[in-house]
């Protein structure tokens, strides 16, 4: 049997609807990246010019990769039991709805405004950098490594994340319970991408091609995964 795109679209839409209503995924989805973003950039409005030649040779605005690893999480975390707590997950499950047309509806309302905010930032940190911080630091940080890493890496990450997500959610009872663990289960995405940003980990094609076929690997694993958590009858009758 084929994925009906029809119902992959009304479970997304519908998602779409409910996130905008739902305070603390707004929340989420506007603290989260400024968290990542204010105290950063604050420094780097303060750096003088002679810190533009060690900023060419790191790669300081990977660390933003944070922001898809962690904001897909929460609003992921919330897709099963947040319908779950509020009575609709039952109506729904006993509809026609495939599995496969379930989880991909979920993933995609989680997956566009996360990458969508993702990219914003990001373009909002760079015209930001490019007006406030000194010409020859702005000039650093403008590398085109940066910014092909910033376009391929996002979706890959934001695609783990939420697979992660799913699975906590799929297993929860309680909605902030299953964000917070989300949000813990993003930390090591975090971390790698801090350590690389602050030049522990040397960014090398060799560092970026292995990352990028880990994270495909994992995002095949985290469908999977997924997928075996998920018992429609188990779901309907509420058991983790």
């Amino acid at each position: 049997m084929t994925v009906s795109r029809r119902r992959v679209r009304a479970i997304f839409r519908k998602d779409l609807r409910e996130y905008r209503r739902n305070g603390s995924i707004v929340c989420a989805m506007a603290v989260i990246p400024l968290i990542f973003v204010l105290p950063p950039l604050i420094n780097i409005f303060a750096l003088p010019e002679s810190s533009a030649s060690v900023l060419r040779h790191g790669e300081p605005l990977l660390y933003m990769l944070g922001i898809p690893a962690v904001v897909p999480a929460v609003v992921a975390a919330y897709a099963v039991v947040g319908e779950r707590q509020q009575g609709t997950l039952e109506p729904l499950l006993t509809t026609p709805v495939r599995r496969d047309e379930f989880m991909l509806g979920k993933a995609l309302a989680a997956f566009v405004p996360s990458l969508a905010i993702s990219y914003a930032v990001y373009a909002a940190v760079l015209v930001s950098v490019e007006v406030f911080a000194h010409p020859a630091v702005a000039s650093a940080l403008r590398q085109v490594p940066q910014l092909v890493a910033q376009f391929f890496f996002t979706p890959l990450l934001a695609g783990w994340s939420i697979w992660v997500g799913m699975a906590i959610s799929t297993r929860s009872t309680d909605v902030r319970v299953a964000q917070q663990l989300g949000m813990l289960a993003s930390l090591p995405s975090v971390a790698i991408t801090s350590l690389i940003a602050y030049n522990v980990i040397h960014p090398t094609l060799g560092v970026a091609l292995g990352g990028a076929a880990t994270l495909l690997i994992l995002n095949g694993l985290g469908w999977r995964m997924t997928s075996a958590t998920f018992d429609r009858e188990r779901l309907i009758a509420g058991t983790g």
